[in-house]
């Protein structure tokens, strides 16, 4: 946690300010959706509370807090309470183990009459190393909200949502797992931080015993892993729940599934789950296939010494790591807007495509990905 109380505080405010940013995130997404699912159907959206609309969170927010609270009276009360906890805790540890920026290095100075520091700030919850690994046995824990919702809520059609999102999560987390593989046989290793150091500079690569380098191209999983961050970006659909993968909460078969029986802050909290997942897929697929937050043809040397010549002191280092976090959110926020314009563009699939899709078509193709990854590798160093 830290070598004195300084460090230790300000890893541990770093924790709940990166839970905060996740968590208040999701009005604001819950704002885009509306509009922008408005501006796709040609139609208003929400415009009468503050200006764009924007206060209609508040008013939201007030009518999710002030609800009245029920319990089924046939249900488990123990699941029914902890389903929403639990459908927040996967989302928030793992968006903690990713790295959001550059680290913060934070040079000796004077405060309370003694000296403190050097410090170096990892701009992240904490990293563990093998992020990969923490990150794929985290959110795979998501699905037991959705049994735990299903099964103490003692509804037929929550019981039926639940059982769906136990199907489909263990038809997709598989491809998702397999897509994977080939990241970690291109760059060699569980790390986050490492994976994304590997994606700075030009696209550099070794093929049948040659090394080529193209100038004009970032260094990017995406372009070594082109079919492998289709797959995964497609799974995550799935294991976030979203169109056109929603089968656990289908409003015209399962009124609305797992959910059904929650309301008021319990089902807000199933809300931030949701969200919260995508936004874990988002930064995961821009750290492994899109530079993470690198700036394509600027160093982080280049960033800092331009921040030094206009404000200098440590507050360079910190503009330093807040201008390559922005770098990251961008990517971070087109891959959101996709997740949206998806479900308000795809229809959703029957059951029985969606299990076909997953068995016979994404977990041969991520096979084939692994396979022919492996073969390229060994080509290009022999």
């Amino acid at each position: 946690m830290g070598k004195d109380v300084f460090e230790i505080t300000v890893n541990i405010l770093k924790m709940f300010v990166i839970f905060l940013m996740m968590v208040q995130a999701v009005p604001i997404l819950v704002w885009l959706e509306r509009r922008g699912s408005a501006f796709i159907q040609n139609r208003l959206g929400p415009n009468r509370v503050g200006p764009l609309g924007l206060l209609q969170l508040a008013a939201d927010a007030v009518k999710f807090l002030f609800k009245e609270e029920f319990v089924p009276r046939q249900g488990v009360r123990f699941m029914y309470f902890f389903a929403p906890i639990m459908a927040m805790i996967p989302g928030a540890l793992s968006f903690a183990s990713l790295p959001l920026s550059v680290p913060i290095k934070i040079e000796p100075f004077q405060m309370l009459g003694q000296m403190w520091g050097p410090y170096t700030f990892a701009f992240q919850g904490y990293d563990l190393g093998i992020g990969i690994v923490f990150v794929l046995g985290i959110s795979s824990l998501g699905v037991y909200s959705l049994l735990m919702a299903g099964w103490g809520s003692s509804n037929k059609y929550s019981l039926m949502g639940a059982v769906r999102a136990s199907a489909q999560a263990i038809s997709y987390e598989l491809a998702l797992s397999l897509s994977l593989v080939g990241i970690l046989i291109v760059y060699g290793t569980f790390s986050f931080n490492e994976i994304v150091a590997a994606q700075t500079g030009p696209l550099t690569f070794r093929a049948f015993g040659a090394e080529h380098v193209i100038s004009w191209l970032p260094n990017w999983g995406v372009f070594y892993q082109p079919l492998g961050a289709i797959l995964f970006f497609s799974a995550t659909f799935a294991e976030a729940n979203r169109l056109p993968f929603d089968l656990p909460e289908a409003e015209g078969e399962l009124v609305a599934g797992f959910h059904t029986e929650y309301a008021g802050f319990k089902l807000l909290m199933f809300f931030i789950g949701e969200y919260g997942h995508m936004m874990v897929a988002s930064a995961l697929l821009a750290t492994f296939y899109l530079g993470g937050y690198n700036i394509p043809g600027v160093m982080p040397e280049d960033v800092l010494a331009f921040w030094q010549g206009v404000v200098g002191g440590n507050l360079a280092s910190i503009l330093t790591a807040v201008t390559f976090h922005l770098s990251l959110l961008l990517r971070i926020a087109l891959l959101l807007w996709i997740f949206i314009q998806v479900r308000w563009t795809l229809p959703r699939f029957r059951y029985d495509q969606l299990m076909n899709l997953g068995w016979k078509s994404m977990l041969p193709w991520a096979l084939f990905n692994v396979c022919v990854t492996a073969l390229w590798v060994w080509f290009g160093h022999k």
